[in-house]
């Protein structure tokens, strides 16, 4: 199960900018994670200053 990005998403960037598989992408209101890509290695989740992404 991949990672999920809420509604405390504050449009940053971070957490596409350090995703090492690229599957973090700026959705139409915040950034949305691909299924497929990730690998569930909590990266994202680690990085996100307002602590948006959960599992």
């Amino acid at each position: 199960m991949a990672y999920n990005i809420t509604d405390e998403c504050v449009v940053c960037g971070v957490c596409a900018e350090e995703c090492p598989l690229e599957a973090i992408s700026e959705g139409d209101d915040l950034y949305v994670i691909d299924d497929e890509l990730c690998s569930d290695c909590g990266v994202c989740a680690d990085e996100c200053p307002v602590e948006a992404i959960e599992e």
